[in-house]
This record gives structure tokens, C-alpha cells and sequence, in this order.
């Protein structure tokens, strides 16, 4: 699960790390009244954020930094009323519905820390880097030596004495040092209390000397958080947080059906049971031409409906130009696969090339179901094993 950046800065201020004053809005009149109050209070300069589950709000036009009220209108009126299209979002973009409005801060310079879960190490792991304020991932692929890594105890966290460590190795001196120091170990606490598998702060940064921090205050001004969706039971104010119009509404609607959905930019549509099963499928898919839609795992134990539901998802997908079904019957039984193939065909129809690969629990029974219903699936082909299937899937789907 995420959450938009005005919720991960409250959590920031709960924990005792700074964070610049902000203020939501949902509407321009209400972004005008945030920051008519901000000014009001000695600022600047105001910023205008698009909240979005996506990156690249600044290059895209999504981040403002202004000096007026009516400038603030203006770029309130822009969001709200354009969708936000970066690297992230592809070309279809992401509507607007909330701004973030804070206070503008000098920046003498941008850092880069997270937190995150290090599964090959099997601990929680700093990251932290003193180009801070850019993609990460490129920092890492181009220039790898600028990357601080510091592995923290699976019961005590971070220690100061670590946190002192990497605030040397980031160039930091004076009181900017205790004052990371502070920042990192509170963040390594609340990343475990909350069960985030990953906190990110980019950019911390440290504002210019003024008369209250001689050596400058470190703080941050963007953050992200993910958290491990097998925990919400137990993370009541997270859960608050949560943003149904940042979702697929695919996903969605297969998450209340029990189903394990993620959509893809193929045009194949699978459907499978288990996670293994579905990555083996997609990658065979691949390995004969074709390009997946999603990743569709009705799990090891779905119910006619759900399965049903997930055949109702796939063609409803205007892009699935195939359906290549992949069943290894264990708990999962295959006529219970069979019997929603036709329900589907009935309630939905399949017009569109559809491959069914069925192995396991009661596949003599799933196969007689088949053939008798074949003449309410004229695009249905059977295969005798995966490669077949995706070979067949794949061609079906060109000769279309």
C-alpha cells in the first residue's frame, strides 16, 4: 500500500523529524485559502504539489514553486484540471483530485535516505546518498561509489552510533550532524512501528545557515511510503490513509474477489493459480512472441464466482486480443476452472482466442466439461502443456 505525500509528511512530524508547514486542498478555492494563511504566517515563497501515486510531478508540471496568492490560483486551476502525465504514468496519466500546499524553503543542499527491506541480508537497510533530489536508481546505476548502504539489527534498529556514520560519510559537520542523527533513528523506529517496507526522503535537505541553526536545519520536504499490506490488519491509522481512486480499478475489483490482479501493457490475457505458475506463464509467453496483459493468480482455492470474476476482468479489457488459461490442479480442482470457463462464455462470451492448459485435480472431469460446452467456446483450444499453449496462444493472437 501507499500513501500520498501529505500523509507521509504528517507521519514524518509525529515522529519527531521536520517537515515544512503544508496544508491540503481539494479544490482552487480551498488551495487559495491554504495559502493565504501560509503567507500570512511570514512565508515566502509557497509550493503547489500534486498528490499522486506517481513520480516525476516537477518535470510533468506538477510542482510549483510561487510567490503569490493568485499565483497559487492559477497553478491549483492547472492541476485540478489536467491530468498529471510523466515517465510514471504512462501516456493515459492520472487525474488530480488533492493538492498539498506548504511553505518554500531555501535549500543549500539536497540528500537522499531511505529505509527499506533488504531480503537478501534479511534486515532492514539504510540507504542514503548525498545526491539527493534525483532519481535514485540512476545515482546507483551511474555512479554506484555515491551510495551509503548501512544494515540495521533486526531488534534494535538503527543505532546513533551508525547514524553518526553515515552523517560523516554524507560530508555533513556542526550541529547538522545531530540533527541527522535524530532524523535517521527516528525514521528507522517509525519504519518498523508502522510496517513500511520502505521510507524514503528525497530530497532531506539542509536550508542555509539563518540565526537560529548556525550550521543550518536538516529537514525534509518529500517523502514516500510503502507498507506491507499483510500487516494493515494491525496498522489502524495506515489503513486511514487509504486511497481508492489511486488504484486500478481492476485491481480493485479483483482485490474483493480474492484475486491477485496486476495489469500489464500486453495483449494476452492470463490467467493462472499461483504466483509461480503465473511469472513461468508470462515468461513463456514472452519466449514465443506474445506480450502479457496482466498477471492474473486466482490463488490455490478460489470459488466458481471468483474465478468466474476473473474472466469477467480479463474481457473486459478492450486491449486482450487472447486468454491463455494455465491450471496445475492441487487444491485447486480443474473442473471448477472448467465449469467458469463456460459460465463466462455464456455470461460474457469469448470472442477473442482462448487457450486452456489444464493439469491435476479432476482434469478428466474438467475436460469432458469442455468438450461438451465447445460449441459455446468455437475460439477455444486445448493444450497438452504450457510451451503448446503459449505457442498457440501467441499465433492465434497474430493470425487474428
Amino acid at each position: 500500500m501507499k500513501i500520498h505525500e501529505y500523509q507521509a509528511r504528517e507521519l514524518l512530524a509525529d515522529a519527531g523529524i521536520p517537515v515544512p508547514e503544508g496544508r491540503v486542498a481539494k479544490t482552487v478555492e480551498q488551495a487559495v485559502e491554504a495559502a493565504t494563511a501560509i503567507f500570512g504566517e511570514g512565508a515566502h515563497q509557497v509550493v503547489v504539489k500534486a498528490q499522486v501515486h506517481a513520480g516525476g510531478r516537477g518535470k510533468a508540471g506538477f510542482v510549483k514553486v510561487v510567490d503569490s496568492v493568485e499565483a497559487v490560483k492559477e497553478a491549483a486551476t492547472f492541476m485540478l484540471n489536467n491530468k498529471m502525465v510523466s515517465v510514471q504514468t504512462g501516456p493515459e496519466g492520472l487525474d488530480v483530485t488533492t493538492l498539498l500546499v506548504a511553505a518554500a524553503v531555501d535549500i543549500d543542499r539536497e540528500l537522499y535516505l531511505a529505509i527499506t527491506t533488504d531480503r537478501a541480508q534479511r534486515t532492514n537497510t539504510v540507504i542514503a546518498s548525498s545526491e539527493g533530489g534525483v532519481e535514485i536508481e540512476t545515482v546507483a546505476h551511474e555512479r554506484p561509489d555515491a551510495i551509503i548502504k548501512m544494515p540495521t539489527h533486526p531488534l534494535d534498529g538503527l543505532q546513533p552510533w551508525q547514524a553518526r556514520q553515515i552523517a560523516f560519510s554524507l560530508g555533513l559537520k556542526g550541529k547538522q550532524i545531530s540533527q541527522a542523527v535524530k532524523i535517521m533513528v527516528n525514521l528507522s523506529r517509525l519504519q518498523v512501528r508502522t510496517d513500511a517496507s520502505l521510507v524514503e526522503i528525497n530530497p532531506l535537505i539542509i536550508t542555509p545557515p539563518s540565526d537560529e541553526f548556525p550550521d543550518g536545519e536538516v529537514m525534509a520536504i518529500d517523502a514516500k511510503f510503502n507498507f506491507d499490506d499483510n500487516a494493515l490488519y494491525r496498522q489502524k491509522k495506515v489503513q486511514t490513509y487509504y486511497d481508492p481512486t489511486e488504484e486500478d480499478p481492476n485491481e480493485l475489483r479483483a482485490s474483493k474477489a480474492g484475486l491477485n490482479f496486476v495489469a500489464l501493457d500486453g495483449n494476452i490475457g492470463c490467467l493462472v493459480n499461483g504466483a509461480g505458475l503465473a511469472m513461468s506463464t508470462m515468461d513463456i509467453i514472452k519466449l514465443h512472441g506474445g506480450d502479457p496483459a496482466n498477471f492474473l493468480d486466482v490463488g490455490g482455492d478460489a470459488s466458481l464466482e471468483a474465478i468466474t470474476e476473473a474472466f469477467r476482468i480479463i474481457l473486459g479489457e478492450d486491449k486482450v486480443e487472447g486468454v491463455l488459461v494455465n491450471i496445475f490442479g492441487g487444491i485447486m480442482q480443474c473442473d471448477r476452472v472448467a465449469s467458469a470457463i463456460v459460465s463466462a462464455a455464456k455470461e460474457v462470451g469469448f470472442t477473442v482466442p482462448l487457450v486452456v492448459r489444464l493439469e491435476g485435480t479432476n482434469v478428466e472431469e474438467a475436460r469432458r466439461i469442455l468438450e461438451e460446452a465447445q460449441s459455446e467456446l468455437p475460439t477455444m483450444q486445448t493444450a497438452d502443456d504450457l510451451g503448446d499453449a503459449a505457442k498457440k496462444v501467441t499465433s492465434a493472437v497474430v493470425a487474428a
